[in-house]
């Protein structure tokens, strides 16, 4: 069997345990001969390292493992790159939520004013990547990419690095895919579905079952219950607040227009003034993050360097296993369904040639070949469209260094009451990101 190097860039985020628990399950299918850890932050990635290293320990004991800092030495001879950086960490996250909402505008990672902050952040570093794995990678690597915010990422890259092969993917359609079994009774390999969108911003318009089409039935649950699913009340409550809400918003969204089965995401876009009257401006979902799942985890390493104890079943998620999974259809060319995010080129008849679309493909060896969805209504279609401009105007922001265009951006996005406002956000996020984005002139 083919064995191959990967490398985790943002080795030391939370993610990463989970990521390292699925493919090591998965050694007989999908074998290493080295995992290679890739941070700039040597602290926090040695901090998260000791959890991987006990993974290891346990489940790959002959598997090569490598930290490092060092670009050429992450990156020599790799195969697959697995792409998760977070630029900023959660201390930045935390402040694109609160300016946005200083100004009662969303405030999300994503999506909104925080998005297109965030994406200013990670496109440079993002194409250093890439600039790296055409340095020092194998000829055939990979780069898949789990960097948020992807839809930027993923049109930015195609604008400035074009020949790059990368694939930029996204776990939140394969969680509501999730629940959406749970909700049928059924298991989540059971499930196929037609799709299309911008990342974070998409449609499930059929949902079939082993082939036969439950969808009605499953817009008719939704439409009482949101994606929460029929379980006791006792395991709704291990669903995070923030997360529970934002399964339930999808009634809302669906009640109004029932075309579809919304992305959950669409609840900042369609819902804004009531997601912005709901929020705790003084403590965001960044920071429900920081005590949460990034707590628990220093929490974990600090616990197992005093009694040598560690519970490593606590890693396996949904999160870990969709990548594996995509890097294994691309490995070894099977030719799977996935959603993932392409350059249009027909996939959407009636959207332009260049818009990166979130829609069905097979992945071969080759990358990923789209299904055709066809042309779509107009109102779906005009989301799509201002929220691609605001897209384009943001990548080419970052590109020719132009205040003008991140204005422009700014403003057409839809969480945005008026350019007045914009121009208020964009100016304090200057300040905020002097460290982090482009010089804008």
């Amino acid at each position: 069997m083919k064995t191959f190097k990967l490398v985790i860039v943002g080795g030391g985020s939370t993610y990463t345990p989970g990521i390292v628990t699925n493919l090591l399950t998965k050694k007989n299918e999908f074998k290493l001969h080295e995992l290679c850890l890739y941070d700039n932050n040597k602290e926090r990635q040695e901090t998260v390292g000791v959890i991987v290293k006990q993974l290891v320990k346990r489940l790959d004991p002959e598997l090569k493992l490598v930290f490092t800092t060092d670009p050429e030495e992450a990156f020599t001879d790799a195969d697959f790159i697995f792409a998760q950086m977070r630029v900023g960490l959660y201390k930045m996250r935390e402040q694109d939520e609160k300016i946005s909402l200083k100004y009662n505008v969303v405030g999300q990672e994503t999506c909104g004013p925080g998005g297109l902050a965030y994406g200013l952040r990670t496109i440079y570093p993002m194409a250093q990547v890439i600039d790296y794995c055409e340095k020092y990678a194998s000829k055939k690597y990979w780069i898949v990419n789990y960097s948020n915010p992807a839809a930027i990422v993923a049109k930015a890259m195609h604008m400035i690095r074009p020949n790059a092969r990368i694939l930029n993917i996204c776990d939140m359609p394969v969680a509501i895919m999730q629940l959406m079994a749970k909700i049928l009774g059924c298991e989540l390999k059971d499930i196929d579905v037609d799709y299309f969108g911008l990342n974070h911003f998409g449609w499930f318009t059929h949902v079939r079952v082993n082939g036969v089409d439950r969808t009605e039935e499953l817009k008719a649950y939704v439409k009482e219950h949101g994606y929460l699913p029929p379980v006791p009340k006792d395991q709704l409550k291990k669903i995070e607040p923030s997360w529970a809400n934002t399964f339930t918003n999808s009634k809302y969204i669906i009640n109004m227009f029932d075309d579809y089965l919304p992305n959950t995401y669409f609840q900042y876009y369609l819902l804004s003034d009531y997601i912005v009257a709901h929020e705790d401006k003084n403590y965001t979902r960044a920071n429900e993050v920081m005590d949460g799942r990034e707590k628990h985890i220093f929490d974990t390493v600090a616990e197992y360097k005093k009694t040598g104890k560690m519970d490593l079943q606590q890693f396996m998620d949904i999160h870990g296993e969709f990548i594996v999974d995509v890097a294994m259809s691309l490995a070894y060319d099977q030719n799977r369904r996935f959603l993932v995010m392409v350059k249009n080129e027909g996939a959407i008849e009636n959207l332009p040639d260049d818009a990166m679309v979130e829609v069905p493909a097979y992945l071969t060896c080759k990358g990923p070949e789209p299904v055709r969805v066809g042309k779509i209504p107009t109102f779906y279609k005009g989301l799509i469209e201002q929220q691609n401009a605001c897209e384009q105007m943001l990548c080419e922001a970052a590109i020719e260094h132009s205040y003008k265009k991140a204005l422009m951006a700014f403003t057409l996005n839809k969480t945005v009451p008026s350019a007045m406002t914009a121009k208020k956000i964009l100016d304090d996020m200057i300040v905020a990101n002097r460290e982090y984005w482009p010089e804008l002139k």
